[in-house]
């Protein structure tokens, strides 16, 4: 998005994420130099054209500061530190911002808190988990709905629908768009999935059996957790009010669990025999008067433990002994008898526990329509932390008692072989299954065997590499074989032009890549309309936000772009590239005002045209002085449609024309 380029891209790192960012870079064209820097030539070549990729291969420490120096560190736009060793990837970014001040930094970290603080030292630095982004894609791939993906932007949810119309959409696709809602992409039954990823004509109709792909705001599928939320504050204040009156609590005792009113009790409990014990003490040394404190305080705590009958034995009467003293005596005894056993009780509760510790009883399984998730390594627990979100039935298949314990037990958890785990996830009745685990032997095991249970089921495999990925999709046509490498790779190269990249999923076999823009004077995106934007490049605008502060979720077209505005984004990797070089597609349809249909129409009419086309209002002006008059400035499909009907609605008669195809639309 900078026209001001610098030289070159470093690469520190030339394992499967390392060569997969070198291929993503390239993607953006061979004017921007890549340069790799690897302790050795990789054992594993993910990529079969990389020594062409590569316009230099350093072996050496990416750490050293000569070997920085020899890959030209000072004039290096992007740095990618993509080792698998997370204390190299530190020291390297360290040593790179000591040698240039101003490279953007992006690196390969899964330690959140220590992520922020290096931002906050180094600037002009992101760094991505890679748990976290392939994530979101195997997690919607695997809802197998309508519902293709989610995503959480200000606090606000956006989904993304695959919607089958059963009966024909009579209007045109333009009308199906409003303030909540915005197509995506139009799937003709008769035609192939479009290659593009937001290209469709306003005028097409949808028939029976289309798709129509679209984003849409999802508030009104949490409405109800929002309802929660409000009853939940409404109760914590009601909690403090019965905090402030203790006496009144008691109604609430009695809606607690059994462990919290034992609790309850050893505290009361312990409370009541330490009050008689002080008072006890002090009555009996002031009517004993050479009785010291100590005498008095063991006394008392014979009389608590039950031991009445020992001081005051016999039938005589004690003398210079009050008799409600006595009966205070007596009383100590009941009490200290009864709270004593109730600790007691509590006691021996504990060492059992604690000496069988039994395990809790297993979860009940789905019996059907639920997600199994194999393996819980750090992404599989992020896809089950996602899933959970969306209120999915799940089951969970540990590969090893340590990945059992890293995962919340909440969801049912089973271990053994794939083969009986899968048989008792009940794999014939689930909707889907996601493979997770970083043994891609495993996760090819467990496909096949899935396949054989289920041919119908859905299934999303974890691959590292795009080699091994195209090589099981060739066997596995139906699943979904997602690279987390190409997934992640995307995502950095993003990043290391400017972008801050925040989510990603899958749409038709590409990537979307959540991208985050902040408007600034020397960007190629400064002072273009959202309408050009979204059409000449290929991206979809989500939320724009003016330097005041004022936001909009799905913004209208006809907000220009300025310094200060912050912009969100759905692209492809082929959008992002296309912003970076300032390349957008032309501009071929031409609109023809004829005349007007009344004096005063002029006035409304230049300004409806400036606001759509993003003209000057004198070339609007000019436009309508001598009609019939074409307007100088050639539109998108879109923009075009749009003020063709904007003018009919002012009575003015008009046409727009497609130039590179000679085709018309009245």
């Amino acid at each position: 998005m900078n026209n001001k380029l610098q030289d070159h891209f470093v690469v520190c790192g030339l394992g499967g994420l390392g060569q997969h960012c070198v291929q993503a870079i390239k993607s953006f064209g061979s004017a921007f130099p890549v340069v790799a820097i690897a302790m050795g030539t990789p054992s594993i070549q993910e990529i079969a054209d990389l020594d062409q990729l590569l316009d230099d291969f350093i072996l050496g420490d990416c750490c050293q500061d000569a070997t920085l120096r020899q890959a030209q560190i000072e004039r290096c736009r992007a740095a990618l530190i993509v080792t698998a060793d997370e204390r190299i990837n530190a020291e390297t970014a360290l040593a790179i911002r000591r040698l240039n001040p101003h490279t953007r930094l992006v690196l390969r970290s899964d330690k959140s808190n220590f992520n922020q603080l290096l931002k906050c030292h180094l600037g002009n630095f992101i760094a991505f988990k890679p748990a976290e982004l392939p994530a979101c894609a195997l997690a919607w791939t695997a809802l197998g709905s309508e519902n293709l993906a989610w995503f959480s932007l200000e606090k606000q949810w956006l989904r993304l629908v695959c919607k089958e119309y059963q009966q024909p959409y009579s209007r045109a696709l333009s009308t199906f768009n409003h303030h909540d809602r915005r197509l995506l992409q139009y799937q003709n039954i008769q035609e192939a999935i479009p290659a593009t990823f937001y290209n469709w004509s306003p005028q097409a109709q949808a028939t029976r059996g289309d798709r129509l792909i679209y984003l849409e705001m999802a508030h009104q599928f949490f409405g109800d957790q929002q309802i929660i939320q409000n009853l939940a504050k409404v109760s914590q204040a009601k909690n403090k009010r019965w905090q402030r009156w203790p006496a009144l609590s008691w109604q609430r005792f009695w809606q607690l669990s059994l462990q919290q009113k034992l609790r309850s009790i050893a505290i009361v409990s312990s409370v009541v025999i330490t009050g008689l014990l002080l008072l006890g003490a002090a009555l009996f040394h002031y009517y004993y008067p050479g009785t010291s404190w100590l005498d008095a305080f063991y006394g008392t705590a014979v009389l608590l433990l039950g031991g009445y009958g020992d001081l005051f034995g016999g039938w005589e009467a004690i003398p210079d002994l009050p008799w409600w003293l006595q009966l205070f005596a007596l009383s100590l005894s009941v009490v200290g008898t009864a709270f004593v056993g109730i600790l007691y009780a509590l006691l021996t509760e504990a060492l059992l526990s604690a000496r069988l510790q039994f395990k809790p009883a297993q979860l009940p399984i789905p019996q059907k329509d639920h997600i199994i998730v194999v393996g819980l390594d750090p992404l599989g627990c992020q896809i089950i932390h996602l899933l959970q979100q969306f209120r999915q039935p799940l089951v969970a298949i540990a590969l090893s008692q340590h990945q059992e314990q890293t995962v919340d037990q909440t969801i049912p958890i089973l271990r053994g072989p794939i083969e009986a785990a899968l048989q008792q996830a009940h794999v014939k009745t689930a909707k889907s299954v996601i493979l997770a685990t970083t043994d891609e032997m495993i996760n090819l095991e467990a496909a096949l065997s899935v396949r054989n249970h289920n041919p119908d089921i859905g299934l999303v495999l974890r691959a590292s590499g795009q080699r091994l990925s195209d090589h099981l999709r060739a066997i596995l046509p139906d699943a979904h074989v997602l690279s987390v490498y190409a997934l992640i790779a995307e995502a950095f190269a993003g990043a290391a032009f400017g972008e801050n990249i925040l989510n990603l999923f899958r749409l038709n076999q590409q990537t979307i890549l959540v991208t985050e823009y902040h408007i600034e004077a020397q960007d190629t995106l400064n002072g273009l309309l959202l309408s050009d934007l979204a059409y000449g490049y290929g991206v979809v605008p989500v939320l724009h936000s003016h330097r005041d502060g004022q936001t909009y979720f799905l913004p209208p077209d006809d907000i220009q772009l300025r310094v200060g505005d912050h912009l969100i984004v759905l692209a492809t990797i082929e959008g992002l590239r296309q912003i970076e070089i300032g390349q957008k597609l032309p501009k071929t349809y031409i609109l023809t005002i004829e005349k007007l249909g009344y004096q005063n129409a002029a006035f409304e009419a230049t300004r409806v045209i400036a606001r759509i086309s993003g003209c000057s209002l004198k070339m609007a002006n000019e436009t309508l002085l001598n009609l019939p008059q074409s307007l100088p400035q050639a539109l998108y499909a879109h923009p075009a449609e749009r003020l063709l009907k904007a003018l009919q609605k002012l009575q003015i008669h008009a046409s727009i024309e497609n130039r590179s195809s000679d085709s018309s639309v009245p």
